[in-house]
């Protein structure tokens, strides 16, 4: 029996969370594919790719149907889908095509999680749905559920891989238990969509005219790479640069990276709105600017192969990716209608998602340039970045 007393954003969350878990249980555990499936780097970046390929039907589409279909029975769906992605990763060790197919699935998961189910908690946070709601629980609430599942499902992979029985299977089962648990309080979470644009041709409903608002072109999209571009540097980049200073604790390093990147994200979200209210509106701002400061951390753990400056280096990133993607979503929700949310927001996080290309990127192009000068280059790059947004946010 659900209580009657649970607000409706709080019976949708658990189920984005467990999303973001199955998203991200993955990502610590690459390691332990290449050292006991003996799998190449090159196919475990072909198990990220297959995650990315996932994505984007599960951001760009999924909104479209949950705008004629509801939010809820496509939140269903994006749950089930990455219930049986556990499955086929848990029991799929040792064959390429099945961890390829639910590494594939956990991704239309996940995008499933990003678009609808940001797009339906920011309307659970509104009336008359919650009358006690501030004006950017809409923007936190998502981006704090979304951020905790990714850090507690990376954080417990990660930890039992490294110390707990079947390494293999025992990071999947968990999410398998979560996903069955969240389902009945999901079903009674009230739907915010009405099915009156059922009728119209089903292409309408992918056009997001809303991609070419003023205000996403000049803040938005020069903003929304950074977002896991943060991520990708503080959870995937460092631990490879200080691999040979950790020996057999690389796993457990990486899972740690991940989930203080995370945590720190988590930890700031809240701040967000009084950022805003200090700088005027312009906490895409200060996120770009923590943004900045913690790739020229990172080109010190570079240069210097510090476990501890690369710990330093996640915390700051993991600062700016917190505090930038509730503001970027604060941006997007600013111009969008409830015709066009889940749409916007598909299209916003498929370019925060431009980031995590960043380490295939610079593994890429390590043969010709150190990770030094890569990150050097980058920081010119983001610098120019921050510089549009600002302008950007004082144009329009």
């Amino acid at each position: 029996m659900i209580p009657r007393t649970i607000p409706a954003w709080l019976r949708a969350a658990p189920a984005i969370f467990v999303m973001a878990w199955g998203g991200n249980h993955f990502t610590p555990l690459l390691h332990m594919y290449e050292a006991l499936g003996h799998y190449t780097t090159v196919m475990a970046d072909v198990f990220l790719g297959a995650y990315v390929v996932g994505l984007i039907p599960g951001l760009l589409i999924a909104g479209a149907l949950s705008d004629r279909y509801g939010r809820r029975p496509l939140v269903i769906a994006g749950v089930i889908t990455g219930l049986v992605a556990s499955i086929l990763l848990g029991f799929g060790f040792s064959s390429t095509v099945m961890l390829c197919v639910g590494r594939f699935l956990a991704g239309l998961s996940v995008g499933v999680a990003m678009s609808v189910g940001t797009a339906w908690l920011k309307e659970l946070s509104a009336q008359p749905f919650d009358r006690q709601a501030d004006s950017v629980a809409g923007a936190r609430r998502p981006a704090l559920t979304l951020t905790i599942g990714f850090g507690l499902g990376a954080g417990v992979a990660g930890a039992l891989a490294q110390w707990g029985p079947m390494p293999t299977l025992a990071p999947y089962l968990v999410h398998i238990v979560l996903s069955v648990a969240v389902l009945p309080l999901l079903v009674t979470a009230p739907e915010t969509v009405p099915r009156y644009r059922a009728h119209r041709p089903f292409w309408r409903d992918l056009a997001v005219p809303l991609a070419g608002h003023r205000r996403f072109l000049r803040v938005i999209a020069p903003s929304a790479p950074w977002v896991f571009g943060a991520a990708g540097i503080a959870y995937a980049i460092m631990p490879k640069l200080v691999d040979t200073q950790l020996g057999e604790f690389n796993l457990a390093y990486a899972t740690l990276l991940t989930v203080v990147t995370l945590g720190t994200g988590a930890l700031v979200q809240p701040q967000v709105a009084r950022i805003n209210e200090l700088t005027n509106g312009r906490a895409l701002v200060v996120g770009m600017g923590m943004m900045l400061v913690g790739i020229l951390l990172s080109i010190c753990a570079a240069a210097t192969l510090s476990p501890i400056v690369a710990l330093v280096t996640a915390i700051m990133l993991g600062a700016a990716y917190g505090v930038c993607v509730v503001a970027g979503l604060v941006e997007v929700q600013r111009i969008s209608t409830p015709a066009d949310l889940a749409g916007i927001t598909g299209v916003y996080y498929s370019l925060t998602y431009l980031g995590f290309l960043l380490p295939v990127l610079f593994a890429a192009l390590n043969a010709v340039a150190s990770y030094t000068l890569l990150m050097s280059l980058l920081g010119v790059v983001c610098a120019a970045s921050l510089a549009v947004v600002a302008w950007g946010i004082r144009r329009v």
